[in-house]
């Protein structure tokens, strides 16, 4: 038996069929990839960092809510939630894992999936951190950058030395809450202090509250100036700390341009913003197919030193010339 169509039945049928095909297509098209962000802190006053993170994944094709998801997770300045943030992250099967912030978040990541890309950013040498095999050859699903923060201890001490000459007693804030970086920090300076002729005094600050602590002790105890370790903690209360180091006349050296630019004295260190940038450059060609252990460990090469001379000014103090021409950027 023949089955006769008139024309308005087929031009319905095909229209139907029309209709249907984008929602198939949709249907085909594969899932937004996820990246986790794993970070130590909280996320008030991040906003740079994370910007240098957007830039990355940007310039490896990647845009938030265009064509990747972020998932942020944030410990709010508690290590110990690390492990636990780590975990929700694998359970979420997220494409890859941006542990940032310092070791604490990378070591996290590491012990919560051996599979999952991380791409981590720390403050030392990754390979004495038990993070990878080899700078050059990571292995494994880890790879990152290494922002030397935490190595430059006797430089930015000789620099401090360089812009208050007559200084012989110095200061030394650390987070104890950050066990290995503190002990790190210490341990370098402790170093460095005797070739220069300078006394060491630590000091301990992990909250606010004891931060206002430290400092009023530091000046209580006369300390010449003061050295504030690199510490992610540290970074958000860059306004504090620069704030009650002008309260009580106390010279103090930082480790990132954050500081000097919320009124802090001086700076010398990584450009950390240029290094999220970095992580997220390695985020978005894994997203792309390539794999963490042929990734090798990003050196930060690109060293800064900012002076703000208009607190120098409100302390009283001269910025030798020479100390001024080696500057990278003077905040007038």
């Amino acid at each position: 038996m023949t089955v006769t169509i008139g024309r308005r039945e087929l031009l319905a049928a095909l229209g139907g069929a029309a209709a249907a095909w984008p929602l198939a297509a949709r249907a085909q098209q594969p899932a937004m990839p996820v990246i986790g962000f794993l970070n130590v802190v909280s996320p008030e006053m991040f906003a740079g960092r994370l910007q240098g993170f957007h830039r990355g994944l940007k310039d490896a094709g990647y845009v938030e809510g265009e064509n990747v998801a972020i998932v942020y997770r944030w410990a709010e300045n508690q290590a110990d939630r690390l492990p636990e943030l780590a975990a929700d992250l694998v359970r979420r099967q997220v494409a890859v894992i941006a542990a940032t912030g310092g070791p604490a978040s990378a070591l996290a990541a590491k012990l919560a999936t051996t599979t999952i890309p991380i791409v981590f950013g720390v403050p030392e040498d990754p390979v004495n951190l038990g993070l990878v095999a080899s700078l050059a050859r990571p292995g494994g699903n880890l790879t990152g950058i290494n922002f030397f923060t935490g190595e430059l201890g006797a430089k930015q001490l000789g620099l401090l030395r360089e812009l208050v000459p007559s200084a012989t007693r110095i200061a030394v804030l650390v987070n104890p809450a950050n066990v290995q970086a503190a002990a790190r920090a210490v341990a370098e300076v402790e170093a460095a202090a005797p070739t220069m002729g300078l006394q060491i005094q630590v000091f301990n600050a992990s909250t606010g509250r004891e931060i206002n602590g430290a400092l009023a002790a530091v000046a209580r105890e006369r300390a010449d100036a003061l050295f504030i370790s690199g510490d992610p903690y540290f970074t958000i209360r860059r306004v504090q700390l620069a704030n009650l180091a002008a309260r009580y006349a106390i010279p103090a050296s930082f480790v990132a341009r954050d500081f000097p630019q919320a009124g802090g004295l001086m700076s010398y260190g990584t450009n950390i913003t240029d290094g999220y940038r970095q992580i997220g450059i390695y985020a978005g060609r894994i997203l792309k197919g390539a794999k963490p252990a042929d990734l090798p460990i990003v050196q930060a090469s690109k060293f800064e030193l900012v002076i703000n001379l208009a607190t120098a000014r409100m302390l009283g103090l001269e910025v030798p010339p020479t100390l001024l021409a080696r500057a990278d950027e003077v905040i007038e």
